[in-house]
């Protein structure tokens, strides 16, 4: 029976045995990049990817997954060595508790690298209602007690007397979802302080449990509706059901332009210019994250990301993608903790 710091004994060995798998991965020529996370940046990393196979060189194609940001960075921080991925798409930043994840599973040093701007963008069919929505009427719809009480709102006109009275339908991605997460921070909590003079209250007091519960918790009685992880769900939802509208990054509504449209929230409609201005409210960042240790030791890893860097400009092959591209100071950044291997600090996080 083990004693006394048997427990840290034990967490040695792991942290050992996972540095000998990381050590047999680099020995492995044959050993393909891995990526796991988010359904938005999954076009714009699997585009890299297929660069990185057209450079030639027998290179292995890298494995792409979109599985949700919350996903991808659980199964990233999952541990050290060849059977874990070495980067995670995310669509929002990682948290303070998932960095913890990755230190007691071992992974050690992370490198966070800006790769653009997207926006959460609220979408219908070109033969919709053309609706024209507030955080506040958004937050009204889709909040599972809004003011407090269990959302009892059927139509549009339920929470604003000024929309059609037509059924509530949104089509968004799960709660592993970074965009969904997005959502939530970006539009519904601010739509819940707009409306709700109790919710900025609770705020002010940082009672976190109370304000979640009030803000940011999405109703699960039907209008709301889960569709997954793949965006193209969504996409085909809205056109067999003009009267619905979706949710999803916005390189999935200019990939359909022809056939979809940028629901305006508080007047501003989702676009290239509106979000990498950040005027329109669901702006965010998009990023990878990128194991340290995995760097040393995966073949074509740091070839890798530095494709990623020569194609993430403006007017570059992302942007044909539909990633917009972020100001020059955080492409600069972003290349600089690539090609010297900067570490994320995780005192920055929340």
């Amino acid at each position: 029976m083990l004693r006394n710091g048997g427990t840290a004994i034990i967490g040695r060995l792991a942290l050992i045995a996972g540095a000998l798998a990381l050590t047999a991965c680099g020995s492995n020529t044959a050993r393909e990049i891995r990526v796991v996370g988010s359904s938005t940046v999954y076009p714009f990393t699997t585009a890299v990817a297929e660069a990185f196979v057209n450079q030639g060189g027998g290179r292995k194609a890298p494995v792409v997954e979109s599985i949700g940001t919350g996903g991808g960075i659980a199964r990233f921080c999952a541990g050290v060595g060849w059977e874990f991925p070495d980067i995670a798409n995310a669509s929002r930043r990682i948290k303070k508790s998932e960095y913890a994840l990755c230190q007691r599973n071992g992974v050690g040093e992370i490198l966070e690298v800006q790769i653009g701007i997207d926006g959460v963008a609220i979408a219908e069919a070109k033969n919709g209602p053309n609706l024209r929505l507030s955080k506040r009427d958004l937050y009204l719809a889709l909040a599972a007690n809004p003011n407090g009480q269990p959302n009892r709102a059927r139509t549009w006109r339920d929470v604003n007397s000024a929309l059609p009275a037509l059924p509530i339908q949104v089509m968004g991605p799960p709660s592993t979802s970074g965009t969904r997460d997005a959502l939530v921070e970006l539009i519904l909590a601010p739509g819940c302080v707009e409306a709700d003079p109790q919710a900025k209250a609770l705020k002010a007091q940082t009672n976190q449990a109370a304000f979640e519960e009030r803000c940011k918790r999405i109703r699960d009685d039907g209008p709301y509706i889960d569709k997954g992880e793949n965006d193209n769900l969504i996409v085909q939802g809205l056109a067999a059901n003009p009267n619905a509208l979706g949710v999803f990054g916005y390189s999935y509504l200019e990939e359909n332009a022809d056939r979809l449209r940028g629901a305006p929230v508080d007047g501003i409609a989702p676009t290239a210019q509106t979000i990498a201005s950040g005027e329109y409210p669901g702006a965010r960042p998009l990023y990878l994250y990128v194991k340290k240790r995995h760097l040393r030791a995966v073949p074509g890893l740091s070839d890798f990301l530095q494709l990623y860097t020569s194609m993430w400009n403006p007017g570059g092959r992302l942007a044909s993608r539909g990633l917009i591209a972020a100001p020059n100071a955080i492409r600069a950044r972003a290349g600089q903790v690539v090609a010297q291997r900067l570490a994320l600090n995780p005192a920055d996080l929340h």
